[in-house]
Parts: C-alpha cells; structure tokens; sequence
C-alpha cells in the first residue's frame, strides 16, 4: 500500500484508489505535497483541503484539455478531462455526504467522465435502466470484436459502500473483460453514485429487488446472450453480489471481489473502533447510504446484511477473493463464504498476497493482477476467450 500521509489510513487509499484510476505520480505530488498538516486535522477542515488541492488540479487538467481542442487533439484532451473526472471522484468521496457543493462537485465529474470519455473514442454507453419509477444508470461496455447479430456474455459489476460506476470503469476491469470478449454493465445501484446522489435510491438489504431488474432489462439487450449474464461485486459489493446470484437465478455465475459476508458485525467491531473506516464522517456516510435516520437506525438495519443462510442457495459457479492484508473487512469473512457455497458447482477462494499484489481490501493497492484474474475466470466461466 503507497502510504503517502504517514498517519491517515482513509487519505491513503484515496490516493492508492486514485493512482488505480490512472492519476499520476507527479500530479498526486503536486496535489498532496501541501496536505500533510491538514492530514492530522478533523474530518471536516482536513477534507476541506483536500478538495480544495485536487479541485484545482482538475481544473488545470481541463485548461490543458481546452488547449488541445482549440488545435485538434482531441485523443489528447479526452485523456485530460477523463483524469480530471478522477481526481474529482476522490475529492467528492472524502466529503460529508451534506457538505457545501458536493453535487455540483459530482455532477461536474460526471460530465467530465463523459466527454472524455467521448473524445477518447471510448466505446462506453451510458444507459438506464427504468427501477422504482425511477431508473438506475449504468455504463455499458461491449466486447470486443462484437459482430452485427452476435451476443456476448456479459458481467454486471456493483459498487461497494462508496464507490461508483465511473471509479469502477476507470480501475480497468470491463476493459480487461472486453479483450476477453465479455461485456460490462457497470451499475449505480440503489445506495451508490447515481442512485443515491441524484434519485435518492438508498441500499438495500435485498439486493435482488433491484439486481432482478438489470436481468429483465439485459434480457432485452441485443448484444447480450442472457443465458451467459455474471455478476460481480467489489467491498460491500461482496454481499451485494452473492445475494443477487442466491436470490436471482437467472445469473450465471457470481464473483466477490474482496468478500462482505457478515457486514452487521463489521459494524459492531467498528463501533468499538476496530479495523479501518473507508470513508471520514463514517456514521453519517453510512446512514446517508442506507435511508437510516441516526445510527441506532442504522445499525437495525445492518442486522439484515449478512449472508449466511444466503450463499447455500447459490448454484453456480462462484470466485471468492480477498487480500491477505484487508485491515477493514477480516479475512475470516472470505473463508466463512467459500464454505457456505456448498452447493455451488464451481467454487473458487483467491487469497491475494504480496507476492500477487491487492493484498489490501478489494485490492485497492495494486489491481491489475487481481483484475486480470477475475477477468480470465469469468472468461472461462462464461465462455469468452484467453488469448
């Protein structure tokens, strides 16, 4: 793990996630250089600066990119705005879910991720897909070497507890699965992104409710082959995720990425203050997240998020990972899943080490080697291709 703020767990893997982004190294630099005092502050002043240095260096990155449409280059300018779009994600994650400006700040990021994304030549779709009267976004990602007429396999890919399609997209894993000829459908579900920011969509604990849903609405797809539909969920997605493919038949198979298999007693040991929190103004961040009025609320409601008795109904092929080093969710939760998959038909337990690297929570410190791994089982799994 790149520790960069020598005492501030949560700063670091915003940085760690960030560089997983593509941010680069002489940029964190000039981002992070004048932090380390605000590091030791409050939650509050001390993610107030912190937005503030890489607010500013999105906006230089969008002055360059400026520069480079007025004379052309717009593979150039794509690049620019979509690295801004990133290090806008981190500044908007770290703040208090009612702080001054956080949605103007993510729907700025939004739009950047968009356009660069555009200008790239990037073949991603934002799509929706109609839930509660309402809908959910997703971005939509096809395999590679799709013909007119053909249906690929496809993997759904949730958030965690603070994540979002487009820091998802941008870690790298439906590109991965595309060379693969597998598709993406990387989803704002109910609680993350989208959903929750701008349609008020708080989690859930049946996650079926909603995972159903996508199934109905790919099944319509033309380049799907519904018959050939995964599911993947990363940190909290790792209860998200095997809950939907016990509940939901019609999915495939099912991958944790970093296993949540009894989220309510990670909450109990939290609030004896162990292991490390994702995000500052945790309590508030997770009532926020899933509708709860205060943390006795919250905390009812957490006595819903576990799995067991859950994952026993799975019957598919499921991949279990988790680093060996996770300091937020114990290891002890991957091996409680892998087990109570007995009746799937293909079981699988990952566990990433130093030597693999994304031995931190959901790999957060090194993703690639853990996100190819992913991407080759579902590819075996789902019949796409190795090579």
């Amino acid at each position: 793990m790149f520790k960069y703020f020598p005492s501030n767990y949560v700063w670091n893997l915003s940085v760690d996630l960030a560089i997983e982004m593509g941010a680069r190294i002489g940029e964190i630099e000039q981002m992070c250089a004048p932090l380390q005092e605000a590091a030791k502050a409050p939650d509050a002043a001390g993610t107030k600066a912190f937005r503030e240095t890489w607010v500013a260096m999105a906006d230089q990155l969008c002055a360059l990119a400026e520069e480079d449409r007025e004379r052309g280059r717009l593979f150039s300018a794509g690049e620019k705005l979509r690295r801004a779009a990133g290090y806008l994600i981190t500044a908007e994650r770290l703040q208090a879910h009612d702080a001054p400006g956080r949605l103007d700040l993510y729907r700025r990021e939004l739009a950047l991720f968009l356009e660069g994304s555009r200008l790239m030549g990037d073949r991603l779709q934002r799509v929706e897909i109609p839930y509660a009267g309402k809908h959910l976004s997703a971005l939509y990602l096809p395999a590679e070497g799709l013909k007119p007429g053909e249906r690929a396999p496809l993997l759904v890919q949730l958030n965690g507890l603070d994540s979002t399609k487009e820091m998802k997209y941008l870690v790298g894993l439906p590109a991965w699965l595309a060379k693969r000829g597998v598709s993406s459908l990387v989803v704002d579900q109910p609680g993350s992104g989208e959903a929750l920011r701008l349609s008020g969509l708080t989690a859930r604990f049946d996650t079926e409710h909603w995972a159903s849903r996508i199934v109905d609405w790919l099944e319509q797809h033309p380049e799907v082959d519904a018959k050939r539909i995964g599911c993947e969920g990363v940190s909290l997605g790792g209860y998200y995720c095997p809950r939907a493919v016990a509940m939901e038949p019609r999915f495939a198979c099912g991958v944790a990425w970093g296993a949540n298999h009894d989220w309510r007693e990670v909450q109990k040991r939290r609030l004896e203050k162990e292991g490390d929190f994702p995000v500052p103004h945790y309590w508030a961040h997770v009532s926020w997240v899933w509708g709860a009025k205060d943390i006795d609320d919250f905390m009812r409601i957490a006595e819903n998020v576990h799995l067991d008795g859950v994952v026993e109904k799975i019957k598919v092929p499921f991949l279990v990972t988790h680093g060996e080093h996770d300091s937020q969710i114990p290891l002890k939760w991957a091996h409680r899943t892998y087990e109570q998959l007995v009746n799937s038909p293909k079981r699988e337990l990952k566990i990433f080490t130093d030597r693999e690297g994304g031995a931190q929570h959901a790999s957060f410190d090194n993703s690639i080697n853990a996100g190819h791994y992913i991407a080759d089982w579902v590819a075996e799994t789902l019949g796409g291709r190795l090579a």
